[in-house]
């Protein structure tokens, strides 16, 4: 009999991401003493981007729109590191953390995050290295392949490259309606 081995990933020396738990509120402070503990203890080989995944979200205050960035995981910081023991240790043991996201505990190091779930995040904050090739255009007719309108179909309004998201009319209760879709989820139909 066989045994099913999974391919053994080597995290120490693999750049992957990884979710920081951190007290609410404390994002942006956790990121901050992450980068000088960074640069003070000279592990910049060890730890790359850190990131408080933010979008820009605008408010109506006093009539007037105010855009503000909003948390997108409210607790959570995103490390772009190598698993080595001594940067684990620096991450543990940063102000503000209280832990890795996907560590059963009990010293056992935490699960990266998978690419396509953080590929998505930095795209939706503007931050992806990854351009999406699409072949539709704004007044094209796409169908939407995920999420509430999955399999509904709508006329391409406008397109923001930089964040790879298109503004697409579906009829929603008899009218048309603006909703902002991701590139990847959506696929041009012919005719």
């Amino acid at each position: 009999m066989t045994e099913n081995k999974k391919p053994v990933i080597d995290d120490a020396n693999e750049k992957r991401w990884y979710v920081v738990n951190t007290y609410s509120g404390h994002e942006n402070r956790v990121k901050e003493n992450l980068e000088k503990r960074v640069e003070s203890m000279g592990i910049q080989d060890s730890l790359f981007r850190i990131v408080v995944a933010e979008e820009p979200e605008i408010e109506i205050k006093n009539g007037k729109k105010v855009e503000k960035m909003k948390n997108m995981f409210p607790g959570y910081v995103f490390v772009e590191m190598k698993m080595t023991d001594e940067a684990w240790y620096v991450v543990r043991n940063t102000p503000g953390v209280t832990g890795f996201i996907g560590s059963s505990g009990g010293g056992a190091k935490p699960f990266p995050v998978a690419p396509v779930e953080m590929e998505s995040i930095l795209r939706r904050m503007g931050q992806s290295d990854k351009k999406v090739v699409v072949d539709f255009k704004v007044g094209d007719t796409v169908k939407i392949l995920t999420g509430p309108f999955s399999g509904m179909e709508g006329r391409i309004s406008s397109m923001n490259d930089q964040t790879q998201v298109a503004s697409v009319l579906t009829m929603l209760f008899g009218r048309e309606t603006p909703t902002d879709i991701n590139y990847n989820d959506l696929e041009k139909v012919e005719g």
